[in-house]
């Protein structure tokens, strides 16, 4: 047994000391971006579990795009429409721009991304939840060209799974019948009756059943079965998988129905590993319905309970809603909805027994996903006013993400590099940890392909531990 133990700690040994040197170089960098940015780039990154397809392409890629279709511009607003069919004077078509159009293109470029945001001529969370309705004219129109854009740039990146919130799924069922229960389920909110309000869902959930709701999911994976093998998403060096999601501003009929429809996707396609909820949080809409949307959520999950779900919750400061509002999304979210992971959780420090909710999530693995950059932007929130460091002393597990990299001009590389700058209490044991969370607390169902996944990322760190552990030596 003793000869046993001493081969595997010899084995061993030069791992280590190799995980050593890259702990010392790291703490040696610190204050250097530039040197972080080197370290970081070449570091392999595992998942990006937080991450919007639509936001994620940059910017340039949808300009060209609409440039080359010869869309047309609202030379005023800037609009982009593919149609000017009741959309009143002012537009032409980009080929008639001329010498002006370099002009439009930048113009384009600072509406549809943060590109030389000042600070303070505009709202930073409106100018950025502003650019989805703007390139929404063109996101959906090449999915298989946009999901190689971030295959390429991921593998680059030493990023080897990205786990992306997709496109909302097609549904045209009219709710008309069932309007009598919106105004139903809005009392039952406003009582706080969760009994009357899992009722009310139950009625429409069967009612969904008899208009063949199950069709429109099954149209649905079949075409994203289709647009994942053409684009050859998986490979030996990268792999990705996909979240459906609800808009959570809309009238509380169809959000429960593009639910339905996205639990329904999830929960027959090996391929959509979960399903989300997004928009500006801090909306009328979003707020006076969140409670609402935590019961469908709960409603949702005891009929597909194979189905994971994470769930933007607590992206909010103080100052942009009323106090008592920072006080109870995560708990909703995780006790009530049971959310797998959180998507920001920035206001954890203001939330009703915020020790014991932390508590609660780490022992239950519930993952936190940290999106630095986003978070900075949207939010204001850096430094040590963001509670990373308190998601970290109670032990909650973190994952690095993105968020929206094509928006926000961003990329993962630079997540990391301000964590580092940043947050001197973490060391490189817990940014190698939160990598490896990245592929642990994804959502992927096959087995194999979250051990593959593992064993891939163990040897990339092998190896760059190595190459940190030569570069120390000179």
């Amino acid at each position: 047994m003793k000869t046993t133990i001493s081969t595997i700690l010899l084995a061993l040994a030069p791992a280590c000391i190799n995980a050593q040197d890259a702990d010392d170089y790291l703490e040696s960098i610190r204050n250097n971006s530039a040197a972080l940015t080197a370290f970081f780039s070449a570091m392999p990154k595992g998942g990006d579990l937080h991450h919007h397809y639509s936001g994620s392409i940059y910017t340039e890629t949808y300009v060209n795009r609409v440039i080359n279709n010869n869309y047309y511009i609202n030379r005023h607003s800037c609009i982009v429409v593919k149609d000017t069919t009741g959309q009143g004077g002012g537009f032409v078509k980009f080929a008639v721009l001329g010498d002006s159009l370099p002009y439009y293109r930048q113009q384009l470029m600072q509406k549809w991304s943060v590109k030389d945001y000042n600070n303070v001529s505009y709202p930073s969370d409106k100018q950025f939840f502003e650019t989805f309705s703007y390139f929404k004219v063109t996101s959906n129109d090449s999915l298989r060209p946009g999901l190689q854009e971030l295959k390429n740039r991921a593998v680059k990146e030493n990023v080897s799974y990205i786990e992306t919130m997709f496109t909302g799924i097609p549904c045209n069922i009219s709710m008309a019948e069932m309007s009598k229960y919106a105004v139903e389920l809005r009392n039952a909110q406003n009582e706080r009756d969760e009994a009357k309000t899992q009722q009310i869902l139950g009625d429409i959930y069967t009612w969904l059943q008899t208009q063949d709701v199950k069709r429109y999911a099954e149209s649905f994976n079949s075409n994203l079965v289709a647009l994942h093998k053409n684009a050859g998403m998986d490979d030996e060096r990268f792999t990705m998988r996909y979240q459906n999601y609800v808009v959570r501003v809309r009238d509380p009929l169809t959000v429960f129905r593009s639910l339905v429809v996205a639990f329904e996707s999830a929960d027959k396609s090996p391929l959509v590993v979960g399903v989300n909820i997004v928009a500006p949080e801090n909306d009328e809409t979003s707020m006076n319905d969140y409670w609402l949307h935590m019961q469908m959520y709960k409603f949702c999950h005891e009929k597909y309970s194979q189905v994971e779900y994470a769930m933007h919750a607590g992206e909010l400061v103080l100052g942009m809603v009323q106090p008592e509002e920072l006080t109870w999304h995560i708990s909703e979210a995780v006790y009530t909805a049971g959310a797998k992971r959180i998507g920001h959780g920035v206001d954890i420090p203001y939330e009703t027994n915020a020790y014991q909710l932390l508590n609660y999530m780490a022992k239950n693995k519930i993952a936190v996903e940290i999106n630095l950059v986003s978070n900075e932007f949207i939010l204001n929130v850096k430094k040590d006013r963001h509670p990373i460091s308190l998601y970290k002393q109670f032990g909650v597990p973190i994952v690095i993400s993105t968020d929206d990299a094509g928006v926000l001009r961003s990329n993962m590389t630079e997540q990391y590099v301000l964590l580092a700058k940043r947050y001197p209490d973490i060391k490189y044991g817990d940014i190698k940890r939160f990598v490896f969370n990245s592929i642990n607390y994804s959502f992927i169902e096959e087995d194999a392909v979250k051990e593959k996944l593992r064993k891939d990322l163990k040897k990339r760190f092998r190896e760059f531990e190595q190459e940190i552990a030569d570069l120390s030596k000179h």
